[in-house]
């Protein structure tokens, strides 16, 4: 099983804004794949399973935790406990995190990358990203794959970080996002 989460906040205001990235991801991943997401209590998320590969056998499960961006550790927690995917401990020291690195992916928005650009990293630290920081928090590891989703634009300059991220793109740049979001699906998340 294959966890990849959008991070974002779940109310309808914040839908189009730079913050919700994430979520503009796992919805785009979702209607490429003619998927329908549903809410799931238990992981305190909306989920979408996804099925593929030569056999149907492999399997995704995109998230989108209901939780807002600076809680999303406990969503995603609860997502990779129900999975046994939480790295084996000894008391406080981890035996091995690989597998995790495989198993989840976390798409977010990232001020430092320029809009319509995005970076990979795997085990890096939330550079200031509370909902990345949140899962950190959460799991106990960093070791785990995160796509950065580029939001810096020239208005920035103007407005500080925390307003600027709750505004919404504007038409080109959601034409850039998307065009950006399609570009990650196709060529760079193999998803099957």
């Amino acid at each position: 099983m294959r966890i990849i989460a959008g991070l974002g906040n779940p109310e309808d205001k914040y839908y189009l804004t730079r913050h919700n990235a994430g979520f503009l991801a796992v919805d785009q991943i979702a209607n490429l794949h003619n998927a329908d997401w549903n809410y799931n209590k238990k992981f305190k998320s909306d989920i979408c399973a996804l099925f593929g590969g030569t056999d149907g056998n492999k399997s995704v499960l995109l998230v989108k935790p209901r939780t807002y961006m600076n809680k999303s550790g406990e969503a995603i927690a609860n997502v990779l406990n129900y999975y046994h995917l939480l790295p084996k401990r000894l008391g406080f020291i981890p035996v091995s995190d690989a597998p995790l690195a495989d198993s989840l992916t976390v798409i977010h928005d990232d001020l430092d990358i320029e809009l319509g650009k995005f970076k990979i990293s795997l085990d890096s630290r939330s550079a200031g990203n509370r909902g990345v920081q949140s899962i950190i928090d959460r799991i106990k590891t960093k070791n785990f794959t995160r796509v950065r989703i580029g939001i810096r634009a020239l208005a920035l300059i103007k407005i500080p970080a925390e307003k600027f991220v709750l505004q919404k793109f504007s038409p080109d740049e959601m034409k850039t996002v998307s065009a950006l979001i399609d570009d990650l699906v196709r060529r760079e998340l193999k998803l099957f």
